[in-house]
């Protein structure tokens, strides 16, 4: 399966660092908060990766074409009047990845709904390219297989401000709202598995998948939770990454079982 990774917003609220950078290719620990998502993804044996890219997407793209250089014991040999490149011994990880350009202003859906033709007739993963999660990504694909519905999502419990979901005692998504300050109840931490039907949901560029596509799932009971009790934490401003820093220091991030 194909995992998605939505990392072409602004970043406005972390603009110490993302007025440089797209906001998931923001550092902590040496390396942009995308590649560890990427290598939790990689963990469960995942390694297809499509970046949906926008603002400042020639970063992406230049940092994932120097990967293998930057990772390889290298020899440049200029004796002979010209370069002679060898490469010994290479640390990149097995991964595929492509990076797409969604534009610039494109919304989340229609972020999505961009990548189509990479995707294909198969379900896949998804989630936002700025927070870190230990969820068994086994246990929610075995949970999406399970319950036969058109999508799944990752709930967690915080005081955040992010899209707020109503659940049953079925597990199913009753409503879904947008986000307000302190709401206390389950949110929508991404992590999410889709089937191919999802696109039928997004119409145009304007479409911001939180928004008109969930809440239909939600209202025609296509749309179900994993419930997650464990670690999950975004990266909206520098405090959390300065936070998430920490944890790497410690070797205490729950994220990283790699």
């Amino acid at each position: 399966m194909k995992v998605v990774l939505l990392a072409g917003g602004f970043g406005t609220r972390i603009s110490e660092e993302s007025q440089f950078k797209p906001k998931p290719m923001i550092e902590i620990g040496g390396r942009p908060i995308l590649w560890h998502i990427m290598k939790e993804y990689a963990y469960y044996g995942f390694t297809e990766f499509i970046i949906c890219a926008g603002y400042r997407q020639q970063y992406i793209k230049e940092w994932f074409a120097n990967y293998f250089l930057h990772n390889s014991d290298v020899t440049f040999d200029y004796t002979e009047g010209k370069k002679i490149m060898t490469i010994h011994e290479s640390h990149c990880e097995p991964w595929k990845v492509t990076v797409v350009d969604t534009g610039l202003s494109t919304m989340t859906g229609g972020r999505i709904k961009r990548i189509q033709k990479y995707i294909g007739n198969e379900s896949f993963f998804m989630t936002y390219g700025d927070a870190v999660c230990d969820v068994d990504i086994h246990k929610l694909l075995e949970f999406h297989k399970g319950h036969g519905k058109i999508a799944s999502l990752t709930a967690v419990v915080l005081r955040q401000e992010k899209g707020v979901l109503d659940i049953g005692g079925d597990n199913a998504v009753k409503s879904f709202r947008e986000k307000e300050i302190s709401d206390g109840a389950s949110i929508n931490a991404g992590y999410m598995v889709l089937n191919p039907e999802i696109f039928d949901y997004i119409e145009n560029d304007s479409t911001v998948f939180e928004r008109d596509p969930l809440v239909k799932l939600a209202e025609k009971g296509e749309l179900m939770s994993y419930r997650h009790k464990g670690f999950w934490q975004c990266m909206d401003n520098k405090r959390e990454m300065e936070m998430l820093e920490k944890l790497l220091d410690l070797e205490r991030a729950p994220w990283k079982k790699w």
